[in-house]
């Protein structure tokens, strides 16, 4: 890592002339130090923060905080200079006891750099061009001069009294909701890139693995949010982040003050990489791994396979005890809807739980949120990732491809493998043209994903054959080009190998950032394991300045996806690809281009669009095919219905059937016996009146919850009733908030039962009763019930299913809206 020139360890005299070098006995640096540390107030007015810097001044800002100094900062945020992670470094480490603003006055330009330190008898001044960067306060060339207000009291106070104006009159707080906005809409300048040869830490070389990393960027960002999400008294929380963000070593430092962590993974490589990361942060060997092979209870950080520690023999006392773990991490989140996962999460109850992901939101379902009581405290897109620096820009070329797909089989939404490799092996034409393009993009280390062990043989081979080393890589790997995963790797980054074709073994868990081109070798289906095996290429490494992404697109289902994907908008079919791709927006340095032939084969295939019904309803059946041959219900049918057909569902009121589930249902002749009794009694009005009862608070969700009562739906509800799932329901996570505006945990915990009775009994219990269509009623006794005719409906187990589905489709609706709403506050 970089050195940051401790000042006890080195001689340095007092100077009041700095002009950095390799002198460093001229550093602004140490001058800094040893004023901060006989300084009774302290004001800095600087044009710019940067991470580096901040991290260097932070341990001596924060010991004269704490001897009672005043601390004042003043910054500007013109061109975007100042990084985020900066601010959010002074917020988190040194909270709101220093006075941190941005310079506000859109009429002048602001580039001063002065450091002012008060004195009890004498104040000094340094006046110079150092910003707070590492740069500019070590071995940068800039130049510093400091005198004392005994020796010019004339010009310090000249100097002070311009502070002191700019401060208080053309300034503006740094407050958490001015930081999030300047965060959100912040964007690594080009300038940056000049600053960053010489200021940054040389955090992306390849091999630093083993080094003891700090939280940088986004990541600072992240642990700000978790910290306060969890004061605001969540116990668990979603980090939504693209692939290459550093979700690992986020984790690690987060549960870095908890005693016993666990952290749960479904693949080895994965569990081998965190125990690295977390080793390094807790600067601890107590760590030890729960799998196959081994069975460690009595080590401070646990490593688990899910597989093995999700099967119901070890969850039990006599391996760990529901409440041993402090801390508790699900790494690629989008898996805990299974079975393992669900059981680990259901089994151990944590001081806090943090999900991990980088899938698109609408592809994680409604599970992974209600899991972590739909609290995302931090979200970063791939677009987002690398606008802001802490992923390569990529360049897309869609190529055209002739292979007819046509006549190929799609079995739960994927082309028959068997099919696909008759279409590939064998096929020089297609063979040429994919070497043909890796030749003219040229690349040190790539990675081609294939359909099959097969098709990833025959690539290796064919590549072999024209001179450019290359191996297979899949699982339970023996065939001639076949390699190890972990010696590929090596091989990789050594350079004997310059390609790995691979069979779904790169798509979580692995970092290869040297990786600088990758290869669409066969469809793109889903959008989540594309994203996952772009990010393989995404990582920064030192000398890497893109990725290239070379796509072989042919007429197959979804050819042409991939740039709204690429741009984080969702694709509208009533638009067409070809029309709408002209107006997508890309990361920063980022292109798409397309082959002309592919805008006149997308052209021809949106001739052959179904209708809005039809698309539906092949939905429907593939997501009942993905099940098994279950009928769905509407939170499975959205869990794994493809996102821009469920955008579809949304802009067609007539054809959404999540509006009408039970009719949808009988049209297409999918309801049981039960659910046809339902459907042609009362109850079906009913639950069309849950479908579709306005939302626009959450207030209504507890009401019904208790209604429903756990199954055991109860006809009339006490003030008891009510009271008690209402506290549980805002209880949870930070639902608080949505008991009022701008409300405060502090306030919240203030209400007392009285209160909340008399907000449950004035929101939803009177809308319930007003707008209910007369299903929900007064009865004496009770706060609230239901229609007398409904009791012989409540208890057959086809309502209570339906019932419970509406529940929480609408409350998993309802939450996603809310936090969509505050990301664009």
């Amino acid at each position: 890592m970089a050195q940051y020139y401790p000042a006890e360890n080195i001689n340095i005299g007092t100077t009041d002339v700095m002009t950095g070098g390799r002198n460093k006995s001229r550093f602004l640096y140490y001058q800094l130090k040893m004023s901060i540390l006989h300084a009774q107030k302290i004001d800095i007015i600087v044009s710019f923060l940067m991470e580096s810097g901040v991290r260097m001044l932070l341990a001596d800002l924060k010991d004269a905080l704490d001897r009672g100094v005043q601390i004042r900062l003043l910054t500007g945020n013109y061109l975007g200079i100042t990084q985020p992670s900066a601010l959010y470094l002074i917020k988190k480490e040194l909270g709101n006891r220093i006075d941190l603003r941005f310079y506000n006055d859109k009429e002048r330009s602001f580039h001063p750099k002065s450091y002012i330190f008060h004195g009890e008898s004498d104040s000094e001044i340094y006046i110079g061009s150092s910003n707070i960067s590492r740069s500019a306060m070590t071995s940068g060339i800039e130049w510093n001069y400091r005198f004392g207000s005994c020796t010019d009291k004339r010009n310090f106070d000249l100097f002070l009294d311009t502070f002191e104006d700019l401060f208080n009159y053309h300034s503006i707080v740094i407050d958490d909701a001015e930081l999030k906005r300047y965060s959100r809409n912040w964007t690594k300048p080009a300038v940056a890139k000049d600053l960053a040869k010489y200021d940054e830490e040389d955090v992306y070389s390849d091999t630093n693995v083993e080094e003891l990393l700090q939280p940088r960027g986004v990541q600072i960002e992240a642990l700000y949010a978790l910290e306060d999400s969890r004061a605001e008294g969540a116990a668990k929380g979603l980090i939504h982040a693209a692939t290459g963000v550093g979700k690992t070593i986020l984790a690690a430092f987060d549960s870095a003050k908890y005693e016993r962590v666990l952290f749960v993974a479904h693949r080895e490589e994965i569990l081998k990489q965190a125990a690295i990361s977390f080793r390094n942060v807790r600067k601890s060997e107590d760590y030890g791994f729960f799998n196959g092979i081994q069975k460690d209870t009595d080590k401070a950080v646990i490593f688990a396979s899910v597989s093995t520690l999700g099967r119901e023999n070890y969850l039990q006392e006599e391996y760990f005890a529901p409440d041993y773990f402090d801390y508790v991490v699900i790494d690629e989140f989008h898996h805990a809807v299974n079975d393992q996962y669900q059981r680990i999460v259901n089994y151990f109850k944590p001081k806090f739980l943090l999900g991990l992901t980088a899938t698109p939101e609408r592809m994680d379902g409604r599970n992974i949120y209600e899991i972590c009581d739909y609290n995302v405290p931090y979200e970063i897109s791939l677009k987002d990732a690398i606008n802001k620096g802490m992923l390569v820009p990529f360049h897309y070329y869609g190529i055209y491809d002739e292979t007819d797909y046509s006549g190929l089989r799609i079995v739960k939404g994927r082309y028959d493998e068997k099919e696909l490799n008759k279409t590939y092996i064998g096929n020089l034409k297609r063979q040429d043209l994919i070497y043909k393009y890796y030749m003219k993009y040229r690349s040190c280390r790539a990675l081609g994903f294939c359909c099959s062990r097969l098709h990833a043989e025959e690539m290796a081979r064919e590549f072999v054959r024209r001179g450019v080393p290359a191996v297979a890589v899949y699982s339970n790997a023996n065939g001639e080009f076949s390699e190890d995963r972990e010696a590929a790797i090596k091989k990789l980054h050594s350079g004997e190998v310059k390609v790995i074709f691979s069979v779904d073994m790169f798509n979580e868990g692995v970092d290869i950032p040297s990786v600088d081109m990758v290869l669409f070798l066969r469809p793109t289906e889903s959008p989540v394991v594309f994203l996952q095996q772009l990010g393989r290429g995404l990582r920064n490494s030192r000398g890497k300045e893109h990725l290239n992404v070379l796509d072989f697109i042919g007429n197959y289902e979804k050819a042409g996806r991939a740039p709204y994907l690429l741009s984080g908008k969702s694709y509208s079919r009533e638009q067409g690809l070809s029309n709408q791709q002209q107006d997508l927006m890309f990361p920063n340095d980022c292109f798409v281009d397309f082959d002309m032939r592919l805008i006149d084969l997308f052209q021809e295939m949106e001739k052959r669009l179904l209708t809005a019904r039809e698309l539906i309803k092949g939905e429907y059946f593939r997501v009942k095919e993905c099940l098994g041959g279950h009928v769905p219900g509407r939170v499975e049918l959205f869990t794994y219905m493809e996102d821009s057909v469920y955008q579809l569902c949304l802009r067609n009121a007539k054809e959404n059937p999540f509006r009408r589930y039970m009719e949808y249902l009988y049209d297409l002749g999918e309801l049981s016996k039960e659910e046809k009794l339902v459907y042609n009694g009362i109850g079906r009005e009913f639950l069309a009146l849950l479908e579709t009862t306005d939302m626009q608070k959450v207030y209504k969700m507890p009401i019904l919850s208790a209604f429903y009562n756990e199954g055991n739906v109860k006809m009339a509800l006490t003030e008891e009733d009510i009271l008690k799932k209402w506290k549980a329901f805002f209880a949870t996570g930070t639902n608080w908030k949505d008991l009022g505006k701008d409300i405060t945990c502090e306030e919240y915990k203030s209400i007392t039962d009285r209160q909340h009775l008399s907000n449950a009994k004035k929101n939803p219990v009177k809308f319930l009763k007003a707008s209910g269509k007369g299903f929900f009623v007064d009865k004496e006794g009770y706060a609230i019930a239901l229609r007398e005719e409904l009791k012989d409906v409540i208890g057959q187990p086809a309502f209570r299913r339906h019932m419970k589905d509406i529940i929480e489709y609408r409350t998993m609706l309802y939450y996603r809206r809310r936090y969509s709403e505050q990301d664009e506050i």
